[in-house]
């Protein structure tokens, strides 16, 4: 169970659901890329489904970091729980690859209450929510963000 202090609408409605982390252009920093990130305000207002929208942001031809807030349901009960994503697809330049990589530790260090680690090398890998479903509790997970599984 998680416990947090009491927010307002407003409050809530800024926090984020995902965001994407990349290099800095000269290779040396991990930095927000602060046009992809969804809201939770943004949801049911400007993102329908907040799975299909985080997918459509990573990028098909470079490496990125990600924090996803997953929604989902078990048999048992409903849960919450930040999901560290690594983005290296296939089609991404292998220096790039190396070099996220080899800076995946760091920038996992620095962020508290990651509940589940998942590499993703493709598209085919993360676009279906069943995907992440497995990765969150197995077959127990019955849906994602509201969405049958």
């Amino acid at each position: 169970m998680k416990v947090r202090k009491s927010s307002t609408p407003e409050e809530i409605k800024k926090r984020k659901k995902a965001v994407l982390f990349c290099l800095s252009d000269d290779k040396k920093q991990i930095i927000v890329e602060e046009s992809k990130q969804i809201l939770v305000g943004d949801i049911g207002d400007t993102v329908e489904d907040p799975y299909t929208a985080f997918v459509k942001l990573l990028p098909l031809n470079d490496c990125r970091y990600a924090l996803y807030d997953a929604t989902y349901e078990t048999k048992e009960s409903k849960k919450e729980d930040l999901v560290f994503i690594f983005w290296a697809p296939e089609s991404a330049p292998l220096k790039s690859k190396m070099i996220y990589a080899s800076s995946k530790d760091a920038i996992k260090k620095k962020f508290t209450g990651i509940k589940h680690e998942w590499q993703v090398n493709g598209l085919d890998d993360i676009k279906d929510r069943s995907t992440l479903g497995e990765k969150l509790g197995g077959n127990v997970v019955v849906s994602l963000e509201g969405k049958p599984l």
